[in-house]
């Protein structure tokens, strides 16, 4: 059996500190990326078909419009041999409070029974919101572990976070 690191991350304009900076790679991506080094886990990257805006407000108006309306945005490609990981790192942003509703989509696409579930929340001080009791709900003949929540001011320091939580 083998570990698979999923995550969904963004470029483009995001929020740091009260600022609006264009990055190239999202929090979440360098967080899963130190992840891979350190645990030699596969990666797999959540997408949506239909992408949100680089636009940060406009990307926050389409996530926040996307979690009222409950909705599951399709996936841009899909998991191959999801019965071979045993461990699923699930990284994602804050948004709404909890995971981006296409990270809903991947977690009720493969159920993940049987397996075990880590979570790992990047955010602008918002925490793990309802995102690890959420994985709950969508998953629940899975195992999930308590979450690691890394603030964007943090990032830098993430492998330390990673490390201490996965010795845990």
């Amino acid at each position: 059996m083998a570990d698979l690191i999923a995550f969904y991350s963004r470029r483009g304009q995001n929020y740091f500190d009260g600022e609006i900076k264009e990055v190239k790679k999202g929090n979440t991506e360098i967080v899963a990326e130190k992840l891979q080094e350190m645990t030699g886990a596969e990666v797999f990257q959540i997408k949506q078909l239909v992408e949100y805006s680089d636009n940060y407000k406009i990307c926050a108006e389409e996530a926040e419009r996307d979690f009222n309306n409950n909705a599951r945005p399709e996936l841009d490609e899909y998991l191959q041999e999801p019965e071979k990981y045993d461990t699923i790192y699930l990284a994602y942003p804050n948004y709404c409070n909890t995971m981006p509703m296409v990270v809903f989509t991947f977690l009720e696409e493969y159920g993940f029974e049987g397996k075990t579930i880590k979570p790992i929340c990047t955010n602008g001080g918002s925490g793990l919101g309802t995102s690890v009791r959420d994985i709950k709900k969508l998953c629940p003949n899975s195992t999930v572990t308590k979450g690691l929540s890394i603030d964007s001011s943090e990032i830098e320091k993430a492998e330390d976070l990673l490390k201490e939580w996965l010795e845990k």
